[in-house]
């Protein structure tokens, strides 16, 4: 690194560098020594079980640098959270962590710039966030980091720039909560940040050079597989409201139907009601289990998807009333007009049951 690029980033801050890396090039040493010229003398290295030709790659342990070593390949989420784990164990104190890519796309000023954020801003993790309009910007990164981040602002209200950076500065307290997250490989990235919101972690977002390297050959990240493995996250969520959806559609078909055999007033709402009740079980006991693995006590769990449940089962069941009434529809009809009503109530239902409902009791007593 040059003398203006030193002189630049003088104070040392004792933050720990993680960088995970499989089967490196001759890059990875000298990101690592741009990392201890930028002040950074606590570097956590984790060979993700590289293949034994790559092995020379790896820069040699020292006071500065600490190797540790899968014996096989577990994935890039695994080796962050062997660091996390081995910094959590040991005895030297750290105010955080900052992750860092292997292949020399992040600059040692911007990790250093992430870092100092994370100490001297409010408790919270500090994203290193790309420009994508730029045109050296590969365009499978573009197009994936955009409809990523229409997915998270939509399904989770987090407005993020860059939800594919691997530069990330977290502070220790937050350290345990990472440990802790789902995922072993590229969706473990994705999954922590699903993750903070309902934690009640705040994101900070630093501008950092974009630099992509051989039109980002070097990436591990194998697009069908790895995309599938961090959008299914994403459609464990939507198949649970889809599948709860049917059987609230089914059930209200079927119920106007035997209650229209008798008569019955107002058999549409009465249909309505019945077929929630069932579907909204199904909903709770998927979403708990599966979607959301809420660890919250049941009884208060049940309370707040049934405060959350019954006025959006009224909002449904009125409006599909009026509407069906001024359209004087048929019972079919009606079960279409049901349709839109449902799936606007069901995206809202969803972002209240992630942040309040299925909400971990120990994030509320903090």
């Amino acid at each position: 690194m040059s003398d203006k690029n030193t002189n630049r980033i003088p104070e040392k801050l004792n933050v720990t560098a993680v960088v995970p890396s499989l089967n490196p090039d001759e890059k990875l040493c000298g990101v690592v020594d741009g990392l201890i010229d930028a002040g950074f003398d606590d570097i956590i290295v984790i060979d993700d079980g590289s293949a034994p030709e790559f092995k020379n790659n790896f820069p040699k342990p020292s006071d500065k640098v600490t190797l540790l070593v899968h014996e096989v390949n577990r994935g890039k989420g695994a080796a962050m959270k062997t660091a996390f784990r081995h910094i959590l164990e040991r005895d030297e104190k750290t105010p955080g962590v900052v992750t860092v890519d292997g292949d020399g796309q992040h600059r040692p000023e911007d990790v250093y710039a992430c870092a100092k954020a994370m100490i001297e801003g409010e408790p919270g993790i500090v994203l290193g966030c790309r420009n994508f309009d730029l045109p050296q910007v590969p365009s499978r990164s573009r197009k994936g980091n955009k409809i990523t981040a229409v997915v998270f602002r939509l399904l989770f209200g987090m407005k993020l720039r860059d939800t594919q950076t691997g530069l990330r500065a977290i502070p220790i307290e937050f350290l345990p909560k990472m440990t802790e997250i789902n995922g072993d490989r590229y969706e473990y990235e994705s999954n922590m940040l699903m993750a903070l919101k309902p934690a009640g972690i705040p994101i900070k977002e630093v501008e950092i050079e974009t630099v992509y390297i051989d039109e980002n050959q070097t990436s591990h990240f194998r697009t069908v597989r790895d995309a599938a493995r961090i959008y299914a996250l994403i459609i464990k969520y939507v198949l649970s409201s889809v599948s709860s959806f049917l059987v609230d559609i089914t059930g209200d078909y079927l119920f106007q139907k035997i209650l229209g055999l008798f008569g019955a007033p107002f058999a549409d709402i009465i249909s309505a009601g019945a077929a929630r009740v069932i579907s909204s079980i199904y909903n709770f006991i998927v979403n708990k289990n599966v979607v959301f693995k809420g660890k919250g006590k049941v009884g208060r769990l049940i309370l707040r998807y049934y405060a959350l449940a019954i006025p959006v089962l009224v909002i449904s069941a009125v409006s599909r009333h009026f509407i069906g009434n001024f359209f004087e529809a048929s019972e079919l009809l009606r079960t279409a007009i049901k349709i839109p009503i449902d799936l606007l109530l069901y995206f809202a239902s969803f972002r209240i049951q992630r942040e309040w409902v299925f909400k971990d009791d120990e994030v509320d007593s903090k």
